[in-house]
């Protein structure tokens, strides 16, 4: 029952990747293809950036009001599409060879960065490989502030959903951890963890298990609705 109640709330924040209107960088041979996808003390670090997948939504929309009240301004109009544009292009030219793929999904730019690169088997410690990848995009996020990064782990089906809750969780927050030690405001971060409830692909396969193991980031810009 637990389970049930925590997947209908998740579904308050979803981080779709539509396979229409979605283009994808290929990490690995830098081709643009369509895309297939359909608390510990890192989280302590992190308190009041944490939220339920309940209120993701409202989350969002409150820190999106927070931040332009404090001062950080709104897009509008035709500069939204050229402010994520410009980012977009940087964040691909910075990720370019590095396993992390870059999706646009309209306004949107999403992350996805594998479980394999960023984290041991069964730990939320990220691989010190990877600390340059996330200072790349520290360094973006840092210059393009008016926009709002989701962080969202993501793990397979394999084992016990409250483990699985509690790892994706925990992901999630180090990666949030790791980005605001690098100087991006923990003001413009919403982090959740989804467990094994949004896979990208079948958890029958290895390849797709791996595929649904990862970390995602989407930095959503700063509009007035």
């Amino acid at each position: 029952m637990r389970t049930m109640f925590r997947r209908l709330l998740g579904t308050g924040l979803a981080v779709t990747l539509m396979t229409t209107g979605c283009t994808t960088l290929d990490p690995y041979t830098d081709e643009e293809k369509r895309s297939r996808a359909g608390t510990g003390a890192a989280i302590g670090a992190l308190a009041g950036v944490i939220v339920g997948a309940a209120t993701g939504d409202d989350a969002k929309e409150r820190r999106k009001r927070a931040l332009i009240g404090a001062g950080t301004g709104a897009l509008a109009g035709g500069s939204v599409g050229y402010y994520m544009d410009v980012q977009e292009k940087k964040l691909r030219e910075q990720l370019r060879g590095t396993g992390v793929s870059v999706t646009r999904d309209g306004d949107n730019i999403i992350l996805n960065m594998p479980g394999n690169i960023t984290f041991q088997t069964d730990s939320s410690a990220l691989n010190p490989d990877f600390f340059d990848v996330l200072g790349a995009v520290s360094s973006v996020l840092k210059e393009y502030e008016k926009t709002l990064v989701v962080v969202t782990g993501h793990t397979d089906s394999t084992g016990a959903d409250t483990y699985n809750q509690q790892l994706s969780e925990q992901r999630a927050a180090s990666v949030g951890k790791y980005l605001n030690a690098q100087g991006v405001s923990t003001d413009r971060m919403v982090i959740i963890g989804y467990g094994e409830s949004r896979p990208m692909a079948s958890n029958a396969t290895p390849d797709g298990r791996a595929q649904n193991r990862r970390v995602e980031l989407t930095l959503e810009p700063l509009t007035k609705e």
